[in-house]
């Protein structure tokens, strides 16, 4: 092999691997609970679409994309405590109409796909698509105008079909 080529293929790998580091990774493979610091999260996994600060001071940060929803705990101290997927069936038995508030909901599940008013009856309709394996899955909250769950249905994802030709 001659300089030249060389050179060029160790340009070409050089750049192929700074482009990967730059990329944000969504499920923050290679933070270390307990360990990595609120920066290195957001320099992971990039700019989170939400975050909430909890009572004791923690803050939640949400990173949404697709159909998950990954949320980063981070101590007082700027240190991440742990990272889950948080749009999952174990989460969603959670969410009671008649119990649960449209806050609680934010703060388990983070910011919906999508919120669709209903004005003739003064609510909300929060959107959370997710896969179950393979399967287009969509969990449907109504939120009233109080902040009360008056529904949560989970069901098949009918507007992810592809349609009939038929």
């Amino acid at each position: 092999m001659n300089i030249m080529r060389i050179t060029t293929v160790r340009w070409f790998l050089a750049a192929c691997l700074s482009m990967l580091a730059g990329c944000a990774s969504l499920d923050g493979r290679g933070l270390v609970a307990g360990k990595s610091t609120g920066a290195e999260v957001q320099a992971a996994m990039g700019a989170p679409a939400d975050r909430i600060t909890r009572p004791d001071g923690d803050e939640v940060l949400y990173f949404p994309k697709d159909r998950v929803c990954y949320a980063v705990t981070i101590g007082r101290d700027s240190v991440m405590k742990g990272i889950e997927q948080r749009l999952n069936r174990a989460n969603f038995a959670k969410v009671v109409a008649g119990k649960s508030t449209g806050a609680q909901v934010r703060e388990l599940l983070g910011p919906p796909a999508r919120i669709l008013p209903l004005r003739f009856k003064g609510a909300d309709v929060w959107e959370y698509p997710w896969y179950d394996v393979d399967d287009k899955r969509i969990l449907i909250v109504e939120i009233a105008a109080n902040g009360s769950v008056l529904k949560a249905i989970e069901e098949h994802d009918q507007d992810s079909d592809k349609p009939s030709l038929d």
